[in-house]
């Protein structure tokens, strides 16, 4: 798997202050770990540039002054078994967001068809922490996952689709969005083992993509997530 980090452009540094005087809060986060240096935490999964001048990233509480590679690595420990998979052969700006909600809901791998070039904005940074798997086309993206006998579940309003309130997920599958617009190619749903569609009840014919996907990866939580207390 591909684990790649992105540049997004104008994203917090993790944790920078730049007051002459004393530490400057950052607008949102946490600012340096209270105390001096010798009651800071000794756990190895703590960053000490973050420790010394605070937390700014876009992440919960439960990993604030966290290590990147600390946070992926408990992540790992308790993805989901799904995965999501994205059509990009249009450059869809809704991929960044896509890869934000399979970060909220702990996807296993975010995968892109197609281009591999893709606007990372709408990741708010997330990407980072996702793992990322790319394909060159969808044969050999339906190669992967029948190697790694994964199903495939296409996510589009196409005649035959089977209504979401009323399709089992399977416990291990791909989610498989398409892009805004046109939505999923030929050559994707031919490749599905299965098409789900999300109801709708007003005039528009569809929904935002990267809506249509929090949708369908929130359905899949419903069936088989757990519901503790959320980590904090």
């Amino acid at each position: 798997m591909v684990h790649e980090r992105a540049d997004a452009p104008g994203e917090p540094d993790d944790g920078a202050s730049a007051s002459h005087e004393e530490p400057a809060l950052p607008t949102h986060g946490v600012g340096p770990w209270p105390g001096d240096r010798a009651a800071w935490p000794d756990d190895p999964r703590f960053d000490p540039e973050l420790l010394e001048h605070g937390d700014s990233r876009n992440v919960i509480d439960r990993y604030r002054y966290w290590r990147m590679d600390a946070i992926v690595a408990d992540l790992d420990s308790r993805r989901h078994p799904f995965h999501v998979a994205i059509e990009n052969w249009q450059h869809d700006m809704n991929i960044g967001s896509i890869v934000r909600s399979a970060n909220a809901f702990a996807a296993d791998t975010v995968h892109i068809i197609g281009r591999r070039r893709w606007n990372k904005r709408g990741a708010m940074v997330t990407d980072r922490y996702q793992h990322l798997e790319y394909h060159p086309d969808v044969a050999a993206f339906a190669e992967w996952a029948r190697e790694a006998s994964v199903p495939i579940v296409a996510v589009d309003n196409v005649a035959g689709a089977v209504p979401i309130e009323a399709f089992a997920w399977p416990e291990r599958c791909v989610l498989l969005f398409g892009q805004e617009g046109p939505g999923l190619s030929t050559e994707a749903t031919d490749a599905a083992d299965a098409i789900v569609e999300i109801t709708q009840f007003g005039s528009t014919r569809s929904l935002n993509a990267s809506a249509a996907a929090a949708i369908a990866m929130h359905s899949w939580v419903l069936t088989h997530g757990e519901f503790g207390a959320p980590p904090r």
